[in-house]
């Protein structure tokens, strides 16, 4: 991986590290001033606490994002200490697909009217699921990956002894 990859890659995580910070600010900041303008019609308080809960899984999947790509940097990327990268970016996904059908949920019975909204909504909520058996499959590719570096790891010291 080169350099201006890294660091354009880093400078994204940060931007939105940053962003993901600010909003749940933004949220803490209504849900405890009491500044909340709701009036009635769609429950803002808990759509409030999804969106910090949901910010929140970002971040678990930004700050495994950068770890990975130090890893990869230093060349330790192919070894068992990134699989809980792996999975901590998995189980983020996983958190966020259940928070948007957490939104679903909420905002459904506004939508009896026009249920195609949630069943559109629903359908995002299976996109995310989707990306989460995505990334799956990419730590199976690299349990492979990690299983073939050992076994030619293994392979190398047996020809180092013979010679």
């Amino acid at each position: 991986m080169g350099k201006l990859t890294v660091r354009a890659l880093r400078a994204v995580l940060v931007v939105v590290f940053a962003g993901t910070v600010f909003v749940q600010a933004s949220m803490v900041w209504v849900l405890v001033s009491g500044n909340d303008p709701e009036d009635g019609s769609l429950p803002l308080t808990p759509l409030r606490l999804i969106t910090i809960l949901g910010m929140l899984s970002v971040q678990v999947a930004l700050v495994s994002v950068w770890r990975l790509v130090t890893m990869v940097r230093r060349g330790t990327v192919f070894s068992h200490a990134a699989f809980r990268y792996v999975d901590a970016v998995i189980g983020a996904i996983v958190a966020a697909a259940l928070l948007w059908f957490a939104v679903t949920a909420i905002n459904a019975p506004g939508q009896r009217d026009d249920p195609g909204v949630t069943v559109i909504m629903a359908g995002i909520g299976l996109g995310i699921l989707g990306v989460a058996l995505i990334v799956l499959v990419l730590r199976m590719l690299l349990a492979q990956a990690v299983a073939r570096d050992v076994e030619a790891t293994q392979m190398q010291a047996e020809l180092d002894e013979m010679i």
